[in-house]
């Protein structure tokens, strides 16, 4: 599975490429700025890209920007983000574009490494990978939420980060069948549409959570 890496800082862009290659990914060019990221991803057209939001020369969203110009000329380029704080901002302007593939992490999420790694490779199966950090400030903003019972906030911020209903069933240690019964609960409650396509549903919670 061949990367594109794009971060400024030497240690960490060394550390993911390391560590990818340690999962057999091909970082095919590891680039540190953002004038050099969108001819890189143009150019080699990799499975996935992670990316830095803030990259040179003025460290505000120039790794952001270059993702999207990316996706726009290369429809549906995965694309997993890396910020050090949480921005709800950049998340859903990577979200509003089209198609899959898109993921947003807290650069902490790096040392979990098991979980990064399988983020890298749900984004670049098409689906979607998102921090729970950022879920959280998200579910915690909105008080329409209240009318859902304790067990399906939770299988929500499970279905904002990405996962799948045998993930979602895996990690609260409950039945699939229970799973697909508290999100078509959630969907009803929040009147979003049902949709067995995954990131159609995350891409709906993630659009009601920033409305």
């Amino acid at each position: 599975m061949r990367v594109v890496i794009a971060e400024d800082h030497a240690l960490l862009r060394d550390g993911l490429t390391r560590l990818l290659q340690a999962f057999d990914f091909d970082v095919v060019v590891a680039v540190d700025n953002g004038p050099a990221l969108l001819p890189a991803l143009i150019e080699h057209r990799p499975d996935v890209a992670v990316i830095d939001v803030r990259l040179p020369p003025t460290f505000t969203d120039e790794g952001l920007q270059a993702a999207i110009a990316a996706r726009i000329r290369i429809p549906g380029l995965p694309t997993l983000m890396l910020s050090q704080h949480v921005e709800p901002l950049y998340a859903r302007e990577l979200l509003a574009t089209p198609h899959g593939g898109v993921g947003y992490l807290l650069k902490d999420r790096v040392s979990h490494i098991g979980e990064f790694v399988d983020a890298v490779r749900r984004v670049a199966g098409g689906g979607t990978a998102m921090d729970p950090e950022v879920i959280s400030q998200l579910l915690a903003r909105r008080e329409p939420l209240a009318v859902l019972t304790a067990r399906e906030r939770e299988v929500l911020g499970e279905m904002a980060e990405g996962r799948s209903n045998s993930a979602i069933a895996a990690k609260l240690g409950i039945t699939e069948k229970a799973v697909s019964k508290h999100i078509n609960n959630i969907l009803t409650k929040l009147d979003l549409p049902p949709s067995d396509d995954d990131n159609r549903r995350v891409r709906a919670v993630l659009a009601y959570l920033n409305a």
